[in-house]
């Protein structure tokens, strides 16, 4: 990982609060993550792994430190809205998907705000439908389907722009242990086909060893490696 062109993301002294300050949640955190890495951020709820994601992807902004992407710093706006359309997809725990809207309309969504072609933005919605078994859901309303249908959804959601990073915060936390497999299956399965990087945020040890990489945080800083 010593040469800067096979770092998919860089975290350097990162820290970052909340309140005005009174709420410290990264303390000097420091990661790098190499492109088609596969790592798995773990630690109990309230230890940093959501903030953490935000920061990667530029939903929430640092108090200081470096954050980069693909060689972009995303402090700058325009870098970091670029990157959200582009480069990064994101996987919610709990889908984020509009629930009156059908499944193939939020699929096409980061197709559309990304000024994709739409023809070629179908073709490749069917194609990863298929793939994660939820072709056959594409007209129904997103309210109308079960849990492990829209967490499929929202995977297939993140990947539509085929993003170079896929960022994935807890997204089989709210699911039974038959669809918890089944997702994180073909989140695998999809990341390594494509060679893409992951970065997974989860209290679940059997999925952390399942990554390449495991990176233990602890009271917002990183602890060390391993499940």
């Amino acid at each position: 990982m010593n040469k800067t062109d096979d770092i998919e993301v860089r975290v350097e002294d990162v820290w970052k609060s909340f309140d005005r300050g009174r709420i410290e949640v990264l303390k000097g955190v420091t990661l790098l993550v190499p492109k088609g890495g596969i790592v798995a951020l773990c630690g109990t709820s309230g230890c940093g792994k959501s903030t953490l994601l935000n920061v990667i992807s530029g939903l929430e902004e640092v108090d200081r430190g470096l954050v980069s992407v693909s060689g972009k710093n995303v402090v700058d706006e325009r870098t970091r809205i670029s990157l959200l359309r582009h480069r990064i997809g994101y996987v919610f725990q709990f889908h984020h998907l509009m629930p009156d809207l059908t499944l193939l309309e939020n699929c096409m969504v980061p197709v559309i705000a990304a000024g994709g072609n739409r023809a070629e933005g179908m073709a490749r919605l069917h194609e990863l439908a298929k793939t994660t078994g939820v072709e056959h859901r594409l007209g129904q309303r997103v309210r109308e389907l079960s849990g492990g249908e829209r967490q499929r959804g929202a995977l297939v959601r993140a990947l539509m722009n085929d993003p170079e990073l896929l960022l994935c915060d807890e997204p089989t936390g709210a699911l039974d242990e038959k669809n918890r497999e089944l997702v994180f299956d073909l989140l695998l399965e999809l990341v390594r086909a494509r060679g893409r990087t992951l970065i997974l945020a989860t209290h679940d040890p059997e999925l952390a060893r399942r990554c390449e990489r495991c990176v233990r945080m602890r009271d917002g800083r990183i602890e060390g490696e391993g499940v």
